[in-house]
């Protein structure tokens, strides 16, 4: 028997009323009096229409479509005919007429379906045919076991791809054989936090003694975490290398990024520890000020980076991303194993602003591709706690000297440039916010994404379009909610591209 959940309920009861009338279809959605939401709330309905680019009144039939045809055939036939979702339509079974299985009346449809119940058995094979049924019998267990088991399917389900759902009241057997081959696709290993973001939405970020009012909401986060959801949006193969605790938010942090297409066999549970969590606080402009609260026990070990699994997850990478967020000593452990490979892949790095020791790193930094940063990271790093505040140019110099390939420096929305290929500045596109709390994840997961599909270094297109993708987080809120998908950047890249 299938759990009955209020959630799943909500589901069922929306399902069950769509059916009056022509049944499910976008339309349906938008302009009908009942209340839908839970429906386009729901986590496979969200992931379809980001991906696919439609609105989720859109993404709901394809995605209940998908969904009823695993179902058992007698739940099948009944939620295919009474919500006219058309499964039948294009190839109908000999004598079997689908004006009138998929017609404009629900009591017209659910005529014929009890009329033509036999045929239709027969028509997908099962045997024996169920016994016949009257309208009225068909309004009672048939119809509320179809749309329980639809509901339910629609409730655990994520998406993996614009059209790909796997179903998690599938078999495992039936999840592995519908996985999506994905061997032509790059391999990004991405290292990094994964906290729990304390989101608050004010007017403005108040100063000592001030006050203000705003919404409070929770979210996954982390900049590990939304660098792994950026570029596992846009189509890379990404696994993430971090650490939570053993409680209820590391567990919806390891569901949240599985969710994502993310593989989390490189993340640490920690015994007896707390996931970490960061307050972020976001002026209505999309300025943000951060305070982070982590246990000291939730942290990667330079001994555990040195496990078989990691160095071969470094070694068979694409792009490495990391954060300097960790303590010194396993950003070195990890960048002496990336010198130290005869292959080494593509490195990008995010510094930290408060960077202990950054001059115990200089050594490894010849490794560092792109080193993608706001003026204060870059800052922290190239001066070593010095008092002086030379320019960008300076800054990058400086940075370059120790071996950095390429610096970009990131600053509302806009990007500068320093390396062989590019020296320039770039702001694509007017933008209505000032700033966004997932905009340099958005940045680097977009670069590694063009620099993976070219295998050439950057040129300066590729920074147009991973300034695009900053564009593209526009939004207060869920952060790693915000990376965008190849379309959306596309289309902005396209605006930008045709200013100038």
């Amino acid at each position: 028997m299938v759990p009955q959940d209020s959630g799943m309920v909500a589901v069922r009861n929306i399902l069950t009323r769509l059916c009056k009338r022509s049944g499910l279809s976008s339309d349906r959605l938008r302009s009908t009096e009942i209340d839908v939401l839970p429906l386009l709330d729901l986590l496979a309905v969200r992931q379809y229409a980001r991906r696919a680019g439609v609105d989720r009144e859109e993404a709901v039939l394809p995605l209940v479509r998908d969904l009823a045809l695993r179902l058992d055939p007698t739940d099948r036939l009944v939620v295919d005919a009474e919500l006219a979702l058309g499964l039948l339509r294009e190839n109908p079974p000999a004598g079997v007429d689908p004006g009138r299985l998929y017609a404009a009346d629900l009591g017209e449809r659910r005529e014929y379906l009890a009329e033509r119940w036999a045929q239709l058995h027969e028509a997908v094979g099962v045997q024996p045919v169920p016994g016949t049924l009257t309208v009225r019998s068909l309004r009672g267990a048939p119809e509320r076991r179809a749309f329980t088991e639809l509901a339910a399917r629609l409730a655990t389900a994520t998406v993996f791809d614009g059209a790909h759902v796997v179903d998690f009241g599938a078999s495992s057997q039936d999840i592995a054989s519908e996985t999506v081959t994905a061997d032509d696709r790059g391999v990004v290993t991405v290292i990094g936090d994964a906290v729990i973001d304390h989101m608050y939405v004010v007017d403005r970020i108040p100063g000592s003694g001030a006050t203000a009012r705003g919404s409070y909401r929770e979210h996954p986060g982390g900049k590990g975490l939304t660098r792994a959801v950026a570029a596992a949006r846009l189509g890379l193969r990404v696994r993430l290398i971090s650490a939570v605790g053993d409680d209820d938010a590391g567990d919806r942090i390891l569901e949240y990024l599985r969710s994502e297409r993310v593989d989390t066999e490189l993340v640490k549970v920690v015994p007896f520890a707390p996931t970490p969590v960061t307050a972020v606080v976001v002026a209505r402009t999309g300025a943000a000020s951060t305070i982070g609260c982590k246990d000291e026990r939730i942290r990667l070990s330079a001994q555990e980076l040195r496990t078989d699994a990691i160095r071969s997850a470094l070694a068979t990478s694409d792009a490495v991303l990391l954060t300097f967020e960790q303590p010194t000593g396993v950003i070195e452990q990890i960048m002496g194993q990336l010198r130290g490979l005869p292959d080494r892949p593509l490195v990008v790095v995010h510094p930290a602003p408060r960077l202990d020791r950054p001059q115990y790193l200089y050594q490894h930094l010849a490794a560092v591709d792109y080193l993608v940063g706001g003026d204060r990271d870059l800052h922290a790093l190239a001066m070593a706690g010095e008092d002086a505040t030379p320019g960008g140019e300076q800054i990058a110099t400086r940075l370059r000297a120790l071996g950095v390939g390429a610096v970009c420096a990131i600053q509302d929305f806009r990007c500068e440039v320093w390396s062989d290929q590019v020296s320039d500045r770039f702001q694509p596109f007017p933008t209505a916010l000032e700033d966004s709390v997932g905009a340099h994840a958005a940045f680097s997961a977009a670069l590694v994404y063009r620099l993976v599909s070219t295998r050439r270094p950057a040129e300066r297109n590729d920074y147009v379009w991973a300034t695009a993708a900053m564009v593209a987080t526009q939004s207060i809120g869920d952060v790693p909610g915000a990376m965008p998908l190849v379309s959306e950047v596309e289309r902005i890249y396209k605006l930008a591209t045709e200013e100038h």
